[in-house]
C-alpha cells in the first residue's frame, strides 16, 4: 500500500519549512525510520524520516523550495505498486506565486521537476503570459464566498479590524497564513514591505535575499512587537560577588581555565528568581495563560547569519556546574547547525547577554509565546556611593527585564528584579 511522506510540524508556529537536500533519490529502496530528506525548521536543520519500507517516488519539491506543513513530500511504493493519476499539475509554491502575479495558465506547462512537477524555471521560460483560470471561492449556503484562512490568520485580522478580503495569501490554494496578516497590517501602517523595496537611484548597493533563519526571526520579531505591549525595566546590579564566585569556580574545579562563565552563574540566579515570581515564567494565548512550575531556560546564541535560542530543560534543578556545561554545549552544537527539535522547545523564559560584545545595556524582544526576557550588558567599573556615601570603584552590570505587559504589570516585574539583585548580590541566597 502507498504511504505518503508529509512534512512535519516541528513546532507549535511553524507554517512552513525549506527543502535543503534529498538524502535519497528516486527509485531507492528505503526502510522505515531512513533520513529520506534534509529541511530547515525554526533556525534549525532536520532530517524527515521514511514511515515505511518500500521504494521512494513522486517527489513532489526540489531542493531550496518552501514546504507547507503537512504538504506530501513524496510516497513510498510496495513493490509492484505505481503512483496514482494525478488529476491536476503538481507544482512548487514559488511557481505558483509566479504564474498567478504573471498571468500564467500551469495547465498549459510542461514540468520538469520530479514526477513532472512544475518549477520556477518552467513557469520563467513559458514565452508568453496565457490566461490562468479564476478559481471559484468554495460557497457557503448562505451563497457567500468563504475565505480560506487558518486560525491564527483570523485570530490576528479580528485584532486589528483588517478585513481577509484585503488579504493575499501565500499558503496552499491561496490559503492566507498568519504572515500573510502580518505583512498587511504592516503595509495598512505604511510601512514599506521588503518585497517592495524602491529602486535605488544609484547603483551603489547590493541586493540581498533573506535566508530561511533571517526570514523566520524577522517574522517572529515582528509577530511578538504587534502582539505583545513590550514593557522594559531596568536595574543596575553591583556583580562582586557573582565575579568572585565564577572565578573560585574556575579554581577549584578547573585549574583557572574559564570554564564557568558569568552567563551561567546569572543562568542559576535567574532560574532561583523565576520560581518566586512565576507568573514571568508562563507563556500566554488568547484569553489564557500557562505558568509552569520548571524553568526552561533560553540562552540565545548570535550566529554568523542570525539568533538562535536553544532551551536549558530545568534549569531550576541544576547546579552552576551542571548549566555551564549544557550552555556551552548547545551554544557550540548551535554554531555546528547540530541542534536537535528538542534542544528548541518548551522555553519560559529567556536570557540575552551581549556584554561580552561591550554593550552597556539594551531591550531585547520577547521570544513568543513567553511573557518575559532578561538583557544583560557588559560589567564595567563605575563610582558608587558606599554606605558612608563616598564615591567607591565597583563592577556594575545593567539588567533590563522586557516583559508581556498584558500578563505581567509594573509591580510584578520590579519584584523580579529586586530579587534578582538580591541574589546576584548574595549568592548565599541560592542554598536557602
Amino acid at each position: 500500500m502507498a504511504t505518503e511522506i508529509i512534512l512535519p510540524k516541528f513546532g507549535f508556529t511553524l507554517e512552513e519549512s525549506q527543502l535543503v537536500a534529498w538524502l535519497v533519490q528516486e527509485g531507492d529502496t528505503v526502510e522505515t525510520g531512513d533520513p529520506i530528506a534534509e529541511v530547515t525548521t525554526d533556525k534549525v536543520n532536520m532530517e524527515v524520516e521514511a514511515t515505511a519500507d518500500g521504494i521512494l517516488a513522486g517527489l513532489r519539491y526540489q531542493e531550496g523550495d518552501m514546504v507547507p506543513v503537512t504538504a506530501v513530500l513524496a510516497t513510498i511504493l510496495a513493490p509492484g505498486e505505481t503512483l496514482p493519476q494525478k488529476t491536476a499539475p503538481a507544482i512548487t509554491p514559488v511557481a505558483a506565486r509566479i504564474a498567478e502575479a504573471e498571468g500564467i495558465d500551469v495547465r498549459q506547462i510542461q514540468g520538469s521537476g520530479p514526477g513532472g512537477r512544475i518549477t520556477r524555471k518552467d513557469v520563467e521560460a513559458k514565452p508568453e503570459a496565457l490566461p490562468a483560470p479564476t478559481p471559484a471561492a468554495p460557497v457557503l449556503s448562505n451563497g457567500r464566498s468563504k475565505i480560506q484562512a487558518t486560525p491564527a490568520a483570523r485570530r490576528l485580522a479580528a485584532e486589528h479590524e483588517l478585513s481577509l478580503k484585503t488579504v493575499l495569501g501565500s499558503g496552499p490554494d491561496g490559503r492566507i497564513q498568519q504572515k500573510d496578516v502580518a505583512e498587511a497590517i504592516a503595509n495598512k501602517a505604511d510601512i514599506v514591505p521588503a518585497a517592495k523595496l524602491p529602486e535605488p537611484e544609484t547603483a551603489a548597493f547590493t541586493r540581498h535575499t533573506f535566508s530561511n533563519m533571517r526570514r523566520t526571526i524577522a517574522h517572529n520579531m515582528q509577530q511578538s512587537k504587534l502582539n505583545a505591549p513590550h514593557v522594559p525595566f531596568q536595574i543596575d546590579v553591583e556583580m562582586t560577588a557573582v565575579l568572585q564566585l565564577t572565578d573560585q569556580a574556575n579554581e577549584l574545579m578547573h585549574k583557572g581555565e574559564k570554564v564557568v562563565t558569568v552567563t551561567a552563574v546569572l543562568a542559576k540566579m535567574v532560574a532561583w528568581t523565576l520560581l518566586r515570581h512565576p507568573l514571568v515564567n508562563s507563556h500566554i494565548g488568547d484569553g489564557e495563560w500557562l505558568q509552569f512550575n520548571e524553568v526552561n531556560l533560553g540562552i540565545a546564541v548570535a550566529l554568523p547569519d542570525g539568533l538562535i535560542v536553544p532551551v536549558v530543560q530545568q534549569a531550576n534543578r541544576k547546579g552552576i556546574e551542571m548549566l555551564s556545561a549544557e550552555i556551552r554545549d548547545v551554544a557550540k552544537r548551535a554554531r555546528e547547525n547540530k541542534l536537535r527539535p528538542a534542544d528548541l522547545q518548551n522555553g519560559t523564559f529567556t536570557i540575552s547577554n551581549l556584554g561580552m560584545f561591550g554593550v552597556d545595556r539594551f531591550a531585547a524582544i520577547i521570544n513568543p509565546p513567553q511573557v518575559g526576557i532578561l538583557a544583560v550588558g557588559q560589567t564595567s567599573r563605575r563610582f558608587v556611593p558606599n554606605a558612608n556615601d563616598q564615591p567607591v570603584l565597583r563592577p556594575i552590570c545593567t539588567f533590563t527585564l522586557s516583559v508581556d505587559h498584558r500578563l505581567v504589570d509594573g509591580a510584578v516585574a520590579a519584584q523580579f528584579l529586586a530579587d534578582l539583585r538580591r541574589v546576584v548580590e548574595q549568592p548565599a541566597l541560592l542554598s536557602l
